[in-house]
């Protein structure tokens, strides 16, 4: 069974090459283009990890952390802030707030794909 991951982004360049990434690496793959949807989304269909921009409309990748964080049936959901915003007082408010990793974009996409593979235990011993 492979891994699912929801990619909560609004910028539609970025969700496609996420997209493409992620199904490449053998990922089941969903996509929101708002917090409020991303919200649906796992309420739906719970991710394996969801990779999650901190600027959306609605609501925010801080608030979408939190709100995951804060519902117990969802702890186990994996959290990956991908953003703009890399100033140390929002990398550290996400990793605060419950994200498993924080990456700042650009972002290599070796490097995103190592990160998800860690987190989602799928990393060769």
């Amino acid at each position: 069974m492979s891994k699912r991951i929801l990619i909560a982004d609004d910028e539609p360049n970025i969700v496609i090459s996420l997209e493409f990434l992620m199904k490449r690496e053998g990922f089941d793959v969903q996509v929101a283009m708002d917090g409020e949807a991303a919200l649906r989304a796992i309420a739906t269909q719970l991710p394996d990890l969801i990779l999650l921009d901190i600027m959306l409309p609605k609501k925010d990748g801080f608030e979408v952390c939190q709100q995951i964080r804060a519902n117990p049936a969802w702890q186990q959901l994996k959290v990956v802030m991908l953003t703009a915003k890399g100033r140390d007082t929002e990398v550290s408010k996400g990793l605060a707030l419950g994200a498993d990793a924080y990456m700042t974009k650009p972002f290599s996409t070796r490097d995103l794909v190592a990160q998800v593979r860690q987190l989602l235990g799928l990393t060769a011993p």
